[in-house]
């Protein structure tokens, strides 16, 4: 079979053109739908503390967080940002692409419940939100 493709090297080139074609042609008819899920699902945890500084705000606040959320069930990473300005912190929780969005955000709200006893009444009273980061494709064509 290798011999016939050498001899006539030409057949080769057309083939591989027709597939190429075709690989295009099936790509752009594809629905997004059936598109496989590549983005990591990411839970939004969103904290208030009225007057901190982001210094006050890493202390007192994303570092109990962050210390209880480690080991959550197939997290990926996490990362935080402090502001200043609106006194808020935002921490982000990747999890494994085969999870289910739904229980990672149950999994990351019992994390945050355990840490609660640890942050300042104002954190508290203002409330913490942890909510499913809507995620969109890299790229469409």
């Amino acid at each position: 079979m290798a011999r016939f493709f050498i001899d006539r090297p030409i057949v080769a080139m057309v083939i591989s053109i027709l597939m190429v074609l075709v690989g295009i042609v099936t790509i752009v008819q594809l629905p997004i739908a059936l598109y496989p899920n590549i983005a990591p699902p990411e839970i939004l945890l969103t904290a208030r503390y009225p007057g901190a500084d982001a210094v006050t705000l890493e202390q007192s606040v994303a570092t109990p967080i962050e210390q209880q959320m480690s080991g959550v069930d197939k997290m990926l990473y996490m990362y935080s940002l402090n502001q200043s300005a609106g006194s808020q912190m935002q921490l982000r929780v990747d999890f494994d692409v085969t999870t289910d969005p739904s229980v990672d955000q149950v999994l990351t709200n019992l994390r945050y419940s355990q840490a609660a006893s640890q942050l300042p009444p104002d954190v508290v009273n203002q409330g913490v939100s942890v909510t499913k980061s809507v995620t969109s494709p890299l790229g469409l064509f």
